[in-house]
């Protein structure tokens, strides 16, 4: 009976990560399913997300339910400044060669890690290589009781603000003209300009969209660690692709299953072997999927015109 409630408490607290991982693969895969190319400054996004947030908090001291929306704000103009920087040059090209020009394709993403790395030098530079300390008033780590386990009020904190995240997503992409408008660039980008549909706003929406879910998932993990710093986003990042290629990298349902799986499994890896597990595991799930699935575990064809 101990090991159940101790092995589904280690569950809780991965599907915690999870969560945080999933709303960062949303971000890499609406970007990926609108313009097929890979946003590696997403991470920096998150990390963004997290500063604004402790600087915030540490100006005007507001509730922390407010603190939520205005880095929702910051991370969706951190989103249409990174489209416009790394990407909108890139996309003056729309004849339909261009966009199946493998070359257009990575220097695309060339661009976004330039961008990536230029972003975080300059955070550095601001705010120093250090931890950053979350004043301890905002911290979400009281412990609350749950039957027998025993959960951080930053994961609930986390699985509720993912909820909402999640739901308010899939209203907007399948109850808006905003969301049907993603779905067709999603499918065919020049199909959707000629029936009418204005792609640069769709692109540019959907920048803001994964941003916002990026940042929020930044702020959030700052609270429930304490403590932040400009290297914070590498290593999420990182998952978060990892879920959203195992996924299928256009699946938002793929990637959310299977950044909770690797939340899971690094949780119970962490305890029950070592934290140098952790990533070890991570990668193994990426390589037997990409063997056994090279689609993902929940990816299609899909043909990009």
């Amino acid at each position: 009976m101990v090991f159940d409630v101790f092995f589904l408490q280690q569950v809780i607290n991965g599907l915690s990560i999870g969560c945080v991982y999933a709303l960062m693969a949303i971000g890499f895969t609406l970007i990926f399913g609108v313009l097929n190319v890979v946003n590696f400054a997403h991470g920096e996004v998150y990390t963004i997300g997290a500063f604004v947030g402790l600087m915030v908090i540490t100006a005007m001291a507001p509730p922390l339910l407010a603190v939520v929306p205005l880095v929702l704000a910051v991370g969706a103009v951190s989103g249409v400044g990174l489209e416009r920087i790394a990407f909108r040059p890139f996309r003056r090209f729309t004849d339909e060669a261009s966009q199946k020009s493998r070359a257009m394709r990575e220097a695309t993403l060339l661009s976004s890690l330039a961008v990536s790395i230029v972003t975080r030098e300059i955070m550095m530079h601001i705010f120093g290589g250090d931890m950053q300390g979350i004043p301890s008033g905002y911290l979400l780590q009281q412990p609350v009781a749950i039957g027998p386990i025993m959960v951080a009020s930053g994961s609930l904190v986390i699985f509720a603000t993912s909820a909402v995240m999640l739901g308010a997503l899939q209203f907007l992409l399948y109850r808006t003209q905003t969301g049907l408008g993603i779905r067709a660039v999603s499918n065919n980008q020049l199909g959707a300009r000629y029936v009418g549909i204005n792609t640069d706003r769709t692109i540019v929406t959907t920048f803001a969209v994964g941003s916002m879910l990026g940042a929020t998932a930044g702020i959030l993990v700052g609270l429930y660690d304490g403590a932040i710093s400009p290297h914070m986003g590498f290593a999420p990042g990182v998952k978060a692709f990892v879920a959203m290629v195992m996924g299928g990298l256009s699946s938002i349902p793929g990637a959310v299953a299977c950044a909770l799986l690797l939340g899971v499994s690094e949780s119970i890896a962490t305890e029950f072997l070592s934290s140098g597990w952790k990533d070890l595991i991570t990668y193994s799930l990426l390589v037997i999927t990409l063997v056994f699935f090279p689609q993902g575990l929940f990816g299609h064809g899909r043909e990009r015109a």
